[in-house]
């Protein structure tokens, strides 16, 4: 079955860096886009970035743009998300999710890996 594993968080001070991993198996990795969305207490989960299928296309959100960089090794089925500068305002959870392409709806979800920035 499809599966997406999170690994890479944990806690970091202001201004330091965590690279995230985001590992799939039970589908074709190389087809499919790879998204980041986070989720901190009591707010709506969004998106911080998304890879496309080919690794050509990335789109950030701009709280993140120059700090966050996506990856994607197809041949370890892994994308990830290399995070510096961190500041507390990026403290989540953060999951990552498969979609056909860029603009497709997210089809499914890691279980998260929690972020927590201290300032």
């Amino acid at each position: 079955q499809v599966q997406l594993v999170e690994s890479g968080g944990g806690v970091v001070q202001s201004g330091g860096s965590l690279r995230l991993s985001c590992s799939g198996s039970g589908f074709t990795f190389d087809s499919y886009a790879i998204s980041w969305y986070r989720q901190a207490p009591g707010k709506e989960r969004e998106l911080v970035g998304v890879i496309n299928h080919n690794g050509r296309q990335t789109n950030y959100a701009d709280s993140v743009k120059g700090r966050f960089t996506l990856s994607r090794d197809d041949r370890s089925s892994t994308v990830f998300l290399q995070m510096n500068n961190l500041k507390p305002e990026d403290t989540a959870v953060y999951y990552c999710g498969r979609s056909w392409r860029i603009d497709t709806s997210i089809e499914d979800w890691g279980q998260g890996t929690q972020v927590t920035v201290s300032g």
